[in-house]
């Protein structure tokens, strides 16, 4: 059932399920919380209150906002572990990657880890010899058409490159409903301004994290020439001995929806850890 947080510049949009420790996920742009549709029933049998947000500008939440960068995301998401009674763990994908590092440094006391799948969290820079690699090329390609020009199907182009090989069994149901949700009015604007907005404000807070992070890269994912080694730079960038890498073979830009048992097994196995649970 969809709940609703007033914050400061709108309503977020977000559901709850289970009892027990608080894991808050949160999706990347042009997306919505059914992205984790899959992660969520293991989590919950795990024995976690789960709680799915849609961003701000997405999903269910409300679209006029004053900005759309990974600070503001943060605010949003520290906001719904204020209101759930927190600590959380907070899971966030791609742009919230980064949104999850700025609100584990700005709130130590309510973040206890942080798990990041395919994170845009430090400066990024593409060398010449990077554009060799196909699969790059061709999500570059479509993810900047799609942002610059707001366009619907070149989206949807990305997401079958960023889905390489294995798409979820309900794969034309979930294109049908992002489709529908990004022609909503409002809604293209804010996968442009999340996907035009730079991540140096998440790179920036990197070494003020304190709690536990796993990154989670899929070896195919097409935004980084060599994503093993785009998520060993976030891991270097924390303080040391907090960060651990995790690669998923196979797997794209979305590992959770691609390999959700994966990913909910490095999950819990990260959140069993006794660097996460000092």
């Amino acid at each position: 059932m969809t709940e609703y947080l007033a914050v400061d510049g709108g309503t977020i949009a977000y559901e709850v399920a289970g009892s027990g420790p608080l894991i808050v996920l949160a999706h990347g742009m042009g997306d919505s919380r059914a992205a984790y549709r899959a992660v969520i029933p293991p989590l919950v049998a795990a024995g976690y209150r789960v709680a799915a947000v849609d961003l701000r500008g997405c999903g269910e939440s409300s679209v006029d906002w004053p900005a759309w960068s990974r600070t503001a995301i943060a605010g949003d998401l520290l906001a719904v572990v204020r209101h759930l009674g927190g600590p959380a763990v907070l899971v966030g994908h791609s742009i919230s990657g980064g949104a999850a590092t700025i609100a584990a440094a700005r709130e130590p006391s309510l973040i206890t880890a942080v798990v990041e799948l395919g994170p845009f969290t430090r400066k990024q820079s593409i060398r010449l010899g990077d554009l060799r690699v196909k699969r790059l090329r061709q999500g570059m390609l479509r993810l900047l058409g799609a942002t610059m020009f707001g366009s619907v199907p070149l989206w949807r182009s990305y997401l079958d490159v960023a889905y390489p090989g294995v798409k979820p069994a309900d794969w034309t149901e979930r294109l049908g409903r992002i489709d529908a949700l990004l022609r909503e009015p409002g809604r293209m604007k804010a996968l442009k301004g999340m996907g035009t907005g730079a991540p140096a404000d998440a790179g920036a807070q990197l070494g003020n994290v304190r709690c536990p992070v796993l990154i989670v890269m899929g070896t195919l994912d097409p935004d980084w020439a060599d994503p093993h080694a785009e998520g060993s730079a976030i891991v270097d960038a924390l303080p040391a001995g907090l960060g651990s890498l995790k690669m998923i073979e196979g797997a794209g830009h979305y590992p959770h929806d691609q390999f959700p048992d994966e990913v909910v097994s490095l999950t819990l196995t990260f959140l069993g850890s006794d660097a996460a649970r000092a």
